[in-house]
């Protein structure tokens, strides 16, 4: 695993190589770039170089006290984009990631970028509002998520991967699965982990939709229960030009992992465009 300064922090990240299109994956919450291992081989045998990397205060990056706010972590992007000189790039954000690609690119541009995936992904705006009365969740409802982190990080995030992997109920990968993947978490910080909620759970993306100049994919499971379909997948779908919207039947929020081969088929397919 390598790594890059971004004004200050490390990021780490990994990288296939070679001389394919680059295609850039960004985690969700609360996990890390090796989340994508379902994906990687996929990508690399269909001829792209592909680079993962953990979010600042996950993974193997650092771990600073603040910068859990998306202009931070778009800021983070621009740096590992810039540092590795990629153009032509995709970049493709699962569930908060989603966040990364719509604040990067409404904020830095697509000068580097080739396309975009948002995959179950949190834009374009979570919290209910006023004028987004559309969103998945009260203000009461983020707070209730940080509060139960910092009263029982354990105890809670056990509970949101059964959440995170069922559909109507139903776990769709197996318990061992549901296990690794979250022991993902365990190396985030509580700073990380409850800013990462706020930032999620509070941010608005509409403006930086609506300036998205590149192609989009946009996949999600129709029986997400962390983040659903209705008030994310299908409405990004509707602010971006140009975007591409495939619906996985019967995928719950990880359907990267439950539904892989369908997942990287669509990625795959889009790419080729």
């Amino acid at each position: 695993m390598a790594t890059i300064d971004a004004a200050g922090t490390t990021l780490a990240y990994e990288d296939t190589g070679g001389d394919g299109r680059p295609v850039v994956l960004i985690h969700g919450w609360p996990l890390s770039g090796a989340s994508w291992s379902g994906q990687v081989p996929a990508l690399t045998d269909a001829g792209y170089r592909v680079i993962t990397y953990d979010r600042r205060g996950f993974g193997a990056s650092s771990k600073p006290d603040d910068g859990y706010d998306y202009d931070t972590f778009a800021a983070d992007l621009a740096a590992l984009l810039d540092s590795l000189d990629l153009t032509d790039a995709t970049l493709v954000g699962f569930s908060m990631g989603g966040g990364e690609v719509a604040r990067y690119l409404g904020r830095h541009g697509s000068q580097r970028v080739r396309s975009a995936v948002f995959a179950g992904a949190v834009p374009p705006y979570l919290l209910i509002t006023g004028d987004n009365p559309h969103g998945g969740l009260q203000d009461s409802d983020v707070q209730e998520m940080i509060d139960g982190i910092a009263e029982d990080r354990e105890g809670f995030l056990n509970d949101f991967s059964v959440t995170f992997f069922s559909a109507d109920d139903e776990l769709k990968v197996s318990d061992d699965q549901r296990k690794q993947a979250f022991a993902l978490s365990a190396p985030a910080s509580d700073a990380a982990i409850q800013g990462c909620i706020d930032a999620f759970g509070r941010t608005d993306f509409r403006a930086d939709l609506e300036r998205i100049d590149v192609p989009a994919l946009v996949i999600h499971g129709d029986a997400d229960a962390i983040v659903p379909f209705e008030v994310s997948g299908k409405r990004t779908a509707e602010l971006v030009d140009d975007a591409e919207l495939q619906v996985i039947d019967g995928g719950p929020h990880g359907f990267t992992v439950s539904h892989a081969d369908d997942f990287n088929a669509a990625l795959v397919g889009f790419l080729a465009r």
